[in-house]
């Protein structure tokens, strides 16, 4: 019984290491390839081959070498895709109703349309 449960859990642990492991290799590889336009390509090829024939020992130095210049390009590519999707949701959602409305006053004020026009535009506003 003891022996299958430290089976069992000399497994997890190993298990647990190879998952961390493949998320740090996705990350550099993620890192080298589409985020870093500075490094040249042999550059890169050579940080991949070391990566098939010592794989531990190079992610670690890569982690070590590069750690501060991955994390600034995952910020700054995070920062990018924040501004991305907050302008796409200002295009899609367009004007605000209150927006619509404070223009039609002020075309009201400036006498370009009448009381019905301001109204009719309110009302489209609100809908």
């Amino acid at each position: 019984m003891w022996s299958s449960f430290w089976q069992f859990l000399w497994s997890t642990i190993v298990i647990f290491a190879f998952v961390a492991y493949l998320v740090i290799l996705f990350n550099i590889l993620i890192d080298l390839f589409w985020r870093d336009h500075l490094t040249a390509g042999w550059k890169k090829a050579l940080w991949v081959v070391f990566l098939i024939v010592l794989p531990y020992l190079t992610s670690l130095v890569y982690l070590i070498v590069r750690g501060d210049g991955m994390a600034l390009r995952a910020r700054e590519a995070a920062a990018s895709a924040k501004r991305e999707t907050d302008d796409y949701i200002r295009e899609a959602a367009g004007r605000s109703p209150a927006q619509e409305i404070a223009d039609a006053k002020a075309l009201l004020d400036s006498g370009s349309i009448t009381d019905d026009e301001f109204a009719s535009l309110k009302a489209k506003a609100l809908r």
